[in-house]
């Protein structure tokens, strides 16, 4: 009968997966932060983004929106984006919390997870001072673009934070898959990310502001347009090779089945981005390609997290 080796034995931190209620605190996290990406690009593809023309306050003198102002519908959408920060900051507290909580409960001690749950809560604050930035810079293309790519960094470390709280063990873990499917797995990270980077620049040469005084970046819409489609298409045929070997690699695990998830996130994804560009940008199609951009991102970490396995080794006493 196989024995658990101890942790300390093998060099490995002290071993114990979250428990459920933990782990439910960082999905919900992970939850949230895609939602603040959805009703963000809501904002944008209304033209609500001053509809609170000020920051921290929505106008001169009330936080809240007020009869008085001259924007109309928008200042709630506005308002509304700004409010689920809250929702934020409480599921980033209870994150902090939780993790402190269950280290004192039970005296495991995982470094990776103390130091991921603090990020919802750095993340949204950041957030919150790149949003008034944003704000006094009239929605300038970059600040906007710079605002959702701090959104997926925030996403990225919530997806880790999410894998790593089911897994006994903090990284780096051990392989289980041959180094050329990782080697592969980072470069769909990579171009995962410069598709999303590449996404923001199409959207601040695009129709959608923010806002009607809104300043566009000077760049031919069409042309990066093109751009983008060409990483997509490099996406892909990574995507298809990570496939291939995942049927040699990890014939009945996580990872393969990880991967068709990214499949169809993908697909999916390219058919609303063809779609909204053949018929002129409609702000419904825009913000369902955004969440899309946001499930082929999680999707793709998860991907790449599968490949390595975070557990107490067990040694085999023959």
């Amino acid at each position: 009968m196989a024995v658990d080796t101890a942790p300390e034995s093998v060099g490995l931190p002290i071993a114990g997966n979250a428990p459920t209620w933990l782990q439910r605190i960082f999905w919900a996290n992970l939850v949230a932060q895609v939602g603040i990406v959805i009703t963000g690009g809501v904002v944008r593809v209304t033209g609500s983004g001053l509809g609170c023309p000020t920051w921290p306050e929505c106008v001169d003198g009330s936080i809240t929106p007020t009869s008085e102002q001259t924007e109309t519908w928008q200042k709630y959408v506005e308002f509304g984006n700004r409010t689920l920060t809250g929702v934020l900051l409480i599921l980033a507290v209870a994150s902090i919390v939780g993790a402190v909580v269950w280290r004192r409960r039970s005296g495991i001690h995982r470094k990776w997870l103390l130091i991921l749950a603090a990020v919802p809560l750095i993340g949204t604050l950041a957030q919150a001072v790149l949003g008034g930035i944003t704000v006094l810079v009239d929605l300038h293309p970059m600040a906007v673009a710079s605002h959702l790519l701090l959104s997926m960094a925030v996403i990225a470390a919530c997806t880790a934070l999410v894998q790593f709280a089911g897994e006994s063990v903090d990284p780096p873990g051990f392989a289980v898959t041959r180094p050329v499917t990782r080697y592969l797995g980072n470069a769909l990270v990579a171009i995962t990310a410069l598709v999303v980077v590449i996404g923001t620049i199409v959207t601040g040469a695009g129709p959608h502001a923010g806002d009607s005084r809104t300043a566009r970046l000077d760049l031919d819409p069409r042309l990066i347009s093109w751009l983008h489609a060409d990483v997509v298409l490099l996406f892909i045929g990574l995507l298809i090779g990570m496939l291939a070997l995942l049927y040699v690699d990890d014939p009945g695990g996580p990872a393969r089945r990880r991967a068709w998830w990214v499949a169809a996130f993908a697909l999916m994804q390219a058919g609303i981005g063809y779609v909204q560009y053949f018929t002129g940008l409609p702000w419904v199609l825009v913000t369902l390609h955004l969440l899309g951009a946001c499930l082929v991102w999680v999707a793709v970490l998860r991907l790449r997290l599968s490949l390595t396995r975070r557990e107490v080794p067990v040694a085999d006493p023959r």
